[in-house]
This record gives structure tokens, sequence and C-alpha cells, in this order.
């Protein structure tokens, strides 16, 4: 089968969303298909060797100038090549992952009116590079992209495929009314659409309710991560309780909840000596309110407590991971997918994680963590302290946790699902004619 699957890159961050898209080509490819993974926005980084193409479609430069000024809408390639380039599109991609969405809101419209929108140009542009690939199936990131299936379904004929990943975090914070028109035109947009694959069972039914679609045209296949992961670990080495956090730094990851929690395990008894590891992003737009929490531990017992280790590569990831006995990361939003709780068990790592999103169905699944009331740092904190006092219930659920992962959630079952669901789809013959 020949493959394209278009990915959203994220300004030069880590990107979960990217990472699963790399991660699904590279098993795709393992299997024998032809996959051609191509970046939008700007470059992809990923954790390992990258499937990318290096042309980049839908630059975030010109995508915004195009939405600013008609002007933009008829400059020659050469131009807009000018503004594709890679090291001006980190600079964009940055400056767009910290500009808040509700500033976002006509951009967002203009990209998924599609052929109808400003960014028809760059539409066209994709398109013209897709029938060169000539694809069996295209595979959209997420669904702030759906007003491409419209053209792709009357010029290529081939089934489109749009998955679902986390959008609605984005959607909820425009203002009511964008939201609303928002709303409007990705459900009028749903319908080229031949099938939608979410991340969880939980966020598909979440999405089939924002959609106004029935829940049956939704499939599931859930993010399997790299056998990397799965290597042995070494022998647990001798520390002091260590609580890890491993996610971008922001509000809504909870990154405050896991402070204030972390500030009254260590006023339990026993707990005096615990300590926290925090690993991951922290972007402009979130750095005076972070620094503002890390700086509000100085002479407190929690200066010596929490260490930051900021971005990690994978093998520093898994070398953090290796160096903690619990994961929490807890969310104010319910998680669609939870990459980071799957990353901990298949290190034999077990978690604890709010009682909402995804987090209960992957622990339900893995049988690898606790769930606590979300936004309750007191019940956090007891949560973390249960499973630190008990050494042998956490190893008893980290090797759950590490069997179901390997069992349930690699890169190659991921794949071999989403070939399943790509072999279910009727051809661009069949659907379209």
């Amino acid at each position: 089968m020949d493959i394209c699957i278009l990915a959203a890159g994220a300004g030069g961050m880590y990107c979960g969303s990217c990472m699963r898209d790399n991660a699904l080509a590279s098993a795709l490819k393992r299997l024998g298909h032809d996959v051609t993974l191509i970046p939008l926005y700007t470059s992809l980084r990923t954790e390992n060797h990258t499937n990318a193409i290096p042309e980049i479609f839908y630059g975030g430069v010109n995508v915004y100038l195009q939405h600013w000024n008609g002007l933009f809408r008829h400059t020659p390639r050469m131009l807009d090549w000018l503004f594709d380039r890679p090291w001006l599109l980190g600079v964009a991609g940055r400056f767009g992952i910290n500009t808040p969405p509700e500033k976002l809101a006509g951009l967002t419209l203009d990209i998924l009116k599609g052929e109808e929108g400003a960014a028809e140009k760059e539409l066209r542009r994709l398109l013209a590079h897709l029938k060169q690939e000539t694809p069996d199936v295209i595979c959209l990131p997420n669904l702030m992209f759906v007003g491409m299936a419209r053209l792709f379904r009357q010029e290529l004929n081939v089934p489109v495929v749009c998955e679902l990943t986390g959008e609605d975090i984005f959607l909820d914070a425009m203002h009511s009314a964008d939201r609303e028109t928002l709303r409007s035109v990705i459900r009028a947009r749903a319908s080229d659409v031949s099938r939608f694959v979410a991340s969880s069972e939980y966020y598909a039914g979440t999405m089939a309710d924002y959609l106004g679609i029935p829940r049956d045209q939704i499939d599931v296949v859930h993010t399997g991560i790299a056998r990397e992961y799965l290597k042995p670990p070494p022998a647990p080495a001798s520390r002091p309780p260590t609580v890890g956090y491993l996610a971008r730094i922001c509000p809504e990851k909870g990154f405050h909840h896991a402070l204030a929690a972390m500030r009254k395990l260590i006023e339990l008894p026993d707990m005096a000596g615990a300590r926290m590891k925090v690993a991951g992003y922290l972007g402009g737009r979130d750095e005076k309110w972070a620094r503002g929490l890390l700086d509000g531990l100085a002479g407190t017992p929690m200066a010596d407590a929490v260490t930051f280790l900021g971005e990690v590569s994978r093998e520093e990831k898994i070398a953090m991971l290796d160096s903690i006995d619990v994961l929490t990361v807890p969310t104010v939003y319910p998680e669609s997918k939870g990459v980071y709780i799957l990353e901990a068990l298949a290190r034999g790592v077990p978690v604890v994680q709010p009682d909402h999103g995804s987090f209960p169905e992957l622990i339900r699944m893995t049988g690898g963590g606790l769930l606590t009331p979300p936004g309750d740092a007191e019940a956090l904190a007891a949560a973390l302290a249960e499973l630190l006092r008990d050494p042998q219930r956490r190893s008893e659920m980290g090797r759950r946790g590490r069997a179901a992962v390997e069992s349930t959630f690699t890169d190659a079952l991921m794949a071999e699902k989403m070939l399943q669901v790509f072999n279910s789809l009727p051809s661009g013959q069949e659907k379209y004619a």
C-alpha cells in the first residue's frame, strides 16, 4: 500500500503527535509499505531518525501572510520558498506555540475552509505533490486540517483518514462566537472524511459528540511507543523515594498541581526525604508562570526536593524514568492520549493520574497505576505516598504495566491496527464515483 501521512510540526518542540506519526511511518515501512511522511507548518522534531521528506508544506510563515494580506496569495513560488526556510519556520513556530489560541481563530478558520480559504494556494501546492505520490490513502494529522479532504477526494479519488488527537483543547480556548463558527465549519467538512481515528475510546466518544456523527464512524487506535522503551531496565539503584513529572511545563498539564501534591507529600510521615524530578519543554508563554512557581520554592523544604531537567532526548527520558519510583502528570484537562503513561509503564514505573480523560482507560488496560480526583493535591499526595511506601505493590504494578505495553501498545501493533482501518475503507472509485 502507498500511504501518505501528513504531520504538523510544532516549531522545534518535541511533540507527541509528531513522534506518533513518525513512529507509525517507521512501523508501516517495516511491514513493507511505501510511506511518505509530509511535514506541515514546520519541520518535525522527533526522538530518533525522522521519516519526513525535507520539503515543508503549509509553511507557517506563508500561511500566516496569506491570511493577513491577499497580496501574498498571488506571490511567486520563489518568494514563498524563501519564507519556507527551516530557520525562519522555527522562529515562527515558536511564536505560534506561544500565541494564545483565541488570537488564532481567523487563521484557523482559513485553514479549515480548505479550497475556499486564504490558504488555498498552499493546499493546491500540496495537492500537486500528492498527485506525484499517487497514494492509496491519505492520513490527516488532526481535525484542524479537515478542510483538505474535499479537494483530495475530488482530485485524487482516494480515501482520506483524519486522526483525532486532542483538538478540543485548542478549540475550547477560543472565544464563544469563534468556537461556534469553527465548529460549524468542522461539522460541514467532516462529511468529506472517509474515516476518523481517535487515540482512545474516551476521545472517540468525545469527538463523536463534537462532530455530530455516529460513534461507529470513529475507530480507536491507541498510540504505540517505540521498542527502545522496552529494552531491559537497569537494576534498581538505592535512592530516596522519587516522583517524576514528564510533560510540557504548563498549566494545562497540571505542573502546579504536581508541585502542590509534592508539598503535601513531604509533610507526610516517612516522606520528608521524598524527591521529585521534572522533565519537559517550557515555552515562552508559560516561562514567567513556571519560573514563579519554581522561585517560590526557595527557602522552603521543597527547594532541595525538586530537580528541573528541562527538555530531554529519548535517551535522557529513559534515564530519567529509570531513576524514579512513580510518575504523575496531573492534567487539568481530560487528556486524549497519555503517551507519557505508556513510556513510564514500559520502564516498569507505575503512575498516579487524575480520574478523567484517557487515564482510566489506560490504567484499566494496563493495571499500572492509581486514579485520584482531578485537582485534589491532598488525594494525589496520599496516593503517591501509598505506592512509595509499598515497594512490592509498586513493583507488581510496574511489571503488569510493562507487560501490557509490550502486548498492546507498541508501534508495530499501532501500525497493524491502522492498516486494518486503511483496508476497511472503500477505494476512491467505489466511494466517490
